[in-house]
């Protein structure tokens, strides 16, 4: 019976392993809720990205194709037709307006999580603590027997 009683110290000591692996390791719950929300971002970032791609493209399709585009495109960049004269005064404006963003680079995180050392010592000391309190508590029942 005692031997099966010491066994539980280490059954206890694989048990908060698993539990900590399990929750806070490489590949447990935390770091998978992490690299859920990453994916999301990311998912989110692309479709901005291709929203930002389709105006682009007809914004470049509308400057291939009609004059009227080019013309304005020109004029806010400063240029004139032949027929045109500008009156600029400094000071005012005068800044280039973007049409469109270029997008944002977003760069992927990595999950955090607690390294598996870390998690098998913390188990260890744990076995320890368990079968150490066993052990002295069985001394203890001894020293009262002798009594």
């Amino acid at each position: 019976m005692s031997v099966v009683k010491y066994l539980f110290a280490i059954w206890a000591g694989v048990l908060i392993y698993a539990v900590l692996s399990l929750s806070f390791g490489a590949r447990g719950f935390l770091a998978y809720s992490q690299l859920q929300y990453e994916q999301a971002r990311q998912e989110a970032n692309i479709e901005e990205l291709r929203l930002i791609n389709q105006e682009l493209e007809h914004t470049m399709s509308a400057l291939l194709h009609d004059e009227d585009t080019v013309a304005v495109f020109a004029r806010e960049l400063g240029y004139a037709t032949a027929q045109e004269r500008f009156i600029r005064i400094v000071g005012l404006g005068g800044y280039q307006q973007t049409r469109t963003a270029a997008g944002e680079v977003v760069f992927a995180t990595l999950p955090q999580y607690v390294p598996n050392l870390v998690l098998r010592i913390i188990a260890f000391f744990t076995g320890i603590s368990i079968l150490i309190c066993m052990l002295f508590f069985d001394f203890m029942k001894i020293l009262k027997n002798e009594k």
